[in-house]
């Protein structure tokens, strides 16, 4: 080959390694570009996905607590540790001295138990039973001081999850009224329920890098999204008065062998409920020692036929509509039957017919001479009434699967019912609805809204959710007052008088007995004892209303009164009520 081929054989090759070099910088450019430029969002994302992890921070749940700020319900924070088993690995820390020691996972393990109870074999069990996992409970549900002696072993491999749990702190004390909450931390009952969106918080978002080997890199963490705690739940509920009338009440039910039975306090010129008792009664701490029929509230869900004490609504509506007036006589057979051939009789068999004025058929709680008497006015006239007492609908606290009572419109009673109902019967209400139109009977006519809850206090203070406290004229104030006054003679001269008497004090009350409904339409050997009073008469301040169910050694009012004298004078002594300065008006009962 010639020296001039050669040197072309030698240029070609030159020239095709040349070619060759730049080819494949030109691929790694293109690849780095790609890489670097193209790519680089993407690859990032993936490579922080891989160093980065992030743990929910949860914004507690919000408190319930009574009118003077006693915690009823509160959320605390317990702690689960877990560990990464495939990094359980020796790691140095450093001692008191300043010198670095070095921990093996044996020794790691004993530490642990020594904080948490455990032994030591059973935590290195724990860290060791999957070598390849990256997850294991070491312990869960710890309070606050063990998660901070577990953290402060500066371990490497154990990392921290907060988990709130909802705590009651007075137990079953309104237990019935406070409810619970599930699994998922929801409210299910009661007000928990009721104001679940005030109390719930809204959660967080903190979020921390790894090294390779899965372990959080110390300094790392960072609130993306701050947690908000719920608002706190401000009850009308006075705790220590709640107490005290659940064990009066549970006392007397016991005594009398019967089923249930509730009290309610409500403040006449307010309309705040002070207190709502209910026997049997639920620890919200322990909601599976009690059947659920008993997690609610009877008094708010369980009509029932409130028999005499609602013959006081009859006769204010009868007054108010000026068709008779506290002297007006009334000739009471024991066997009364209208002009529709409907009919009733008296609790007590007599003769002759009893001369009372309509003090005196209150007083002496005749059915017949209340039957005569709530007959002047129509059926429509008396629904009217019924519907402006609110006993037709539930109360305005919007308490969980509360009832609005049973009755029907006045366009569907028979003429059995339409008799009845004057005096309590044939119409099931709520103790509530009860203790509500007593509320109205001593604030001169003026029904004021049932109040629970008195509003979502935040974070800052500021109040929302106030409910409404417009009143309502349902009756005359001449009418109140005068239902009020007729009452007082059933505590200075009926037959529950001795236990009705409070030193001091005027006090204006109802007793009722009425049989208790198969829910059929028929009567058996069950009774409804109930009692509703005011005090002090004079300027009534607070209603107590008393219901006791089945009683099985009493079977009329005489079950409610003890009760209602206790915990009325209760009332009287811890909220320093004046005594009373003038007597009863000495209205004539028989003529």
């Amino acid at each position: 080959m010639t020296t001039a081929a050669v040197n072309r054989s030698t240029k070609r090759r030159s020239v095709f390694a040349v070619v060759a070099v730049v080819a494949v910088v030109a691929v790694f450019i293109v690849r780095l570009v790609s890489i670097q430029v193209v790519q680089a969002g993407e690859l990032n994302a993936a490579s922080y996905s891989q160093l980065s992890a992030s743990t929910t921070t949860y914004g507690l749940r919000g408190d319930i607590v009574d009118d003077k700020g006693t915690v009823l319900a509160s959320t605390v924070l317990r702690y689960d540790v877990t560990a990464s088993p495939k990094s359980v690995t020796d790691f140095t820390r450093t001692d008191a001295s300043g010198a670095e020691v070095t921990i093996t996972p044996t020794q790691a393990a004993a530490e642990i138990a020594a904080i948490t109870g455990q032994t030591a074999d059973q935590v290195y069990g724990l860290l060791t039973a999957d070598p390849s996992s990256n997850f294991a409970y070491v312990v869960q549900g710890v309070d606050v001081d063990v998660f901070r002696g577990i953290r402060d072993l500066q371990i490497p491999w154990l990392y921290f999850e907060s988990n709130p749990q909802r705590t009651y702190p007075n137990g079953a004390v309104a237990g019935n009224l406070v409810g619970f909450v599930g699994s998922d931390g929801t409210g299910q009952y009661g007000v928990e329920s009721m104001d679940n969106q005030c109390l719930t918080g809204s959660n967080g978002l903190e979020t921390y890098e790894r090294g390779a080997d899965g372990v959080a890199i110390p300094g790392s963490t960072v609130t993306t999204t701050p947690a908000k705690p719920g608002g706190t739940a401000v009850l009308t509920i006075d705790s220590d008065l709640n107490w005290f009338a659940q064990q009066t009440l549970a006392a007397r039910v016991k005594e009398v062998g019967a089923a249930w039975g509730t009290v309610v306090v409500q403040e006449v010129k307010t309309g705040k409920l002070l207190a709502v008792a209910d026997y049997p009664s639920v620890d919200p701490n322990n909601i599976n020692a009690s059947p659920s029929s008993d997690w609610g509230s009877i008094a708010f869900q369980a009509p029932f036929e409130p028999g005499s004490t609602f013959k006081a609504l009859t006769a204010a509506s009868v007054l108010d509509a000026g068709l008779a007036n506290v002297g007006t006589h009334v000739e009471a057979p024991y066997v009364y039957t209208d002009a529709n051939g409907a009919s009733t009789k008296d609790s007590e068999f007599h003769v002759d017919p009893l001369n009372l004025t309509f003090a005196g058929v209150i007083q002496q709680s005749s059915n017949t001479g209340t039957a005569m008497l709530g007959e002047l006015l129509t059926p429509q006239q008396r629904y009217d009434y019924m519907q402006k007492f609110h006993v037709t609908s539930p109360t305005e606290v919007g308490f969980p699967a509360e009832s609005g009572g049973i009755l029907k419109p006045w366009d569907q009673w028979d003429d059995q019912t339409n008799l009845t109902t004057t005096f309590g019967q044939g119409i099931s209400t709520t103790a509530v609805q009860m203790a509500s139109v007593y509320q109205a009977l001593g604030n001169g006519g003026v029904r004021l809204p049932v109040q629970l809850v008195a509003g979502c206090k935040q974070a800052d203070g500021t109040m929302t959710n106030v409910p409404d406290t417009t009143g309502s004229q349902v009756v005359s104030a001449q009418a109140a007052s005068d239902t009020v006054h007729m009452m007082e003679t059933v505590a200075t001269g009926g037959y529950a008088s001795a236990d009705l008497q409070i030193p001091g004090y005027r006090v204006a009350a109802k007793t009722g007995t009425a049989q208790m409904s198969d829910g059929n339409g028929q009567y058996g050997s069950s009774y409804i004892t109930s009692l509703a009073g005011l005090a002090p008469a004079d300027n009534p301040q607070y209603v107590v209303s008393v219901t006791i169910a089945k009683p099985v050694t009493i079977e009329n009012g005489l079950a409610a009164a003890p009760v209602f004298q206790k915990i009325m004078s209760q009332v009287l002594k811890e909220n320093r009520v004046l005594p009373s300065t003038e007597p009863a008006p000495d209205l004539p009962t028989t003529y």
